[in-house]
């Protein structure tokens, strides 16, 4: 039958839904590739960015966002979502980024429905890509739990059965997208190729140390058809708080008993610990017992079914003995220490254990970017976050370094500053590793893979 519609003439082409996705280069692409790429019933006018200095002002490039988009995609700073909705007459704002309380999100939502538009958070089953290799995923609850050593220890176990694996690790595209689609991280001189940034390199490089390949970039389905041609086993490793970018056979979520409270207060951690097949509790050895005990007894309210596995994150020092009774300058993970919300990390612990006579205050030697950032994130006193998301940051960086007064500088990063950093203090760094309280435990979980 004919509908009304059609008898008066009017046109039943659907119109298009204008959309804005909200993201920090990485979540919002993938997001964007697995559901409106190629997609005619939906128009991207924008993505914002947030999170992460300066990587606003950039386009998501036409090779990239498909033929829909000859011109690509604005990315522009969050702060102009209001008057993006209102010119764009946006119809839907999808929210993509990870690490931030429920309130924040809510927060956001406020703002747009208020201006009328939908605010919309993807669910898995929109967004996972599932491999034709068994895939295992490791996830976390905040930012700094763990997930990348607990990663490479997974990784180690399966490397010791004979698989071949391959780690690929969320998103952190933050230079020239186009370069970016597919990156494989297998030696030292690919992390200059790539021209990594200091964030980019504490996630790759201790890879690297181990012998092991890691892949990344902007195109997660590209970037799994290529890790599944040279792996038997898949392992995602996950970024801030985010879910998995593919279904996993088996989820491991890293919890962390120094932000009790927080598996279940920020998005998406409460999602990774309600999917968790097995919850690794992390930091033991630095975490007081009751803390460890109500964590337990939380995951339990939310999710009875999940296994969990304590572990411990031992630190080692390479020279103890230029701390003792030294003066110093503690660096830590940027990402842990800023909008993870920490106020301490490994490098702290190591200057308090092998005996700093003073952990110097940085706050009173930073400059330009680095001083912002204190601004921003208040709640760090006595630790320098090892922010290098460009060249001029990390110039303020050095800059802050060297006008610090200090003996020492402790490096709690995952990586050796010195090949990034041109400073003359000398220099003691400190690594982790995750140390499982029950080994055979784990082992017996991974027998299948």
């Amino acid at each position: 039958m004919q509908s009304n519609f059609a008898l008066f003439g009017v046109s039943m082409e659907r119109k298009k839904k204008n959309v804005i996705i909200m993201g920090a280069a990485g979540r919002d692409f993938h997001n964007f590739n697995t559901v409106f790429k190629d997609n005619p019933d939906f128009q991207v006018v924008a993505f914002t960015a947030t999170q992460i200095p300066d990587i606003e002002g950039r386009r998501y490039p036409p090779s990239l966002a498909g033929h829909l988009y000859p011109e690509g995609i604005p990315i522009v700073h969050e702060d102009d979502l209001p008057r993006l909705i209102i010119d764009e007459n946006v119809d839907e704002v999808v929210f993509a980024y990870s690490d931030v309380t429920h309130e924040h999100v809510m927060h956001k939502a406020s703002l747009a429905t208020a201006l009328g538009t939908d605010f919309i958070l993807l669910g898995n089953n929109s967004t996972m890509i599932k491999s034709r290799k068994p895939l295992i995923s490791i996830c976390a609850v905040r930012t700094g739990s763990g997930k990348s050593q607990t990663t490479r220890k997974i990784c180690e176990l399966l490397i010791e059965k004979g698989r071949k694996v391959s780690a690929i690790r969320h998103p952190m595209p933050y230079g020239d997208l186009e370069k970016q689609v597919v990156q494989r991280f297998a030696k030292y001189e690919d992390l200059d190729e790539h021209e990594c940034t200091i964030e980019e390199r504490e996630e790759y490089e201790p890879y690297i140390d181990k012998g092991m390949v890691v892949y990344a970039g902007v195109d997660y389905g590209k970037i799994l058809m290529e890790a599944e041609k040279e792996s038997d086993v898949i392992i995602w490793d996950g970024g801030n708080n985010d879910t998995s970018f593919y279904r996993p056979d088996l989820n491991f979520v890293v919890l962390d008993p120094h932000r009790l409270g927080h598996e279940t207060t920020y998005h998406p951690g409460e999602t990774n610990l309600r999917m968790a097949d097995v919850c690794i509790i992390n930091k033991c050895d630095s975490a007081e017992e009751e803390k460890i005990e109500q964590l337990e007894a939380n995951i339990r309210e939310v999710n009875p079914g999940a296994t969990i596995i304590r572990a411990d994150s031992p630190i080692t020092v390479d020279k103890p003995e230029m701390i003792e009774g030294k003066r110093a300058l503690v660096i830590e993970d940027g990402p842990t220490v800023t909008h993870g919300d920490m106020g301490f990390g490994a490098g702290f612990l190591a200057a308090e254990k092998y005996g700093a006579s003073e952990i110097v205050d940085p706050r009173n030697f930073a400059i330009n970017s680095i001083k912002e950032t204190y601004e921003k994130y208040p709640h760090m006193e006595k630790i320098l976050p090892a922010m290098g998301y460009g060249e001029s940051q990390v110039k303020d960086l050095e800059d802050t370094i060297e006008h610090s007064d200090c003996d020492v500088v402790v490096s709690g990063t995952p990586i050796d500053l010195k090949r990034v950093l041109d400073v003359s203090k000398p220099l003691v760094r400190v690594r982790y590793e995750l140390k499982v309280e029950d080994e055979d435990e784990l082992k017996d979980l991974l027998k299948d893979f």
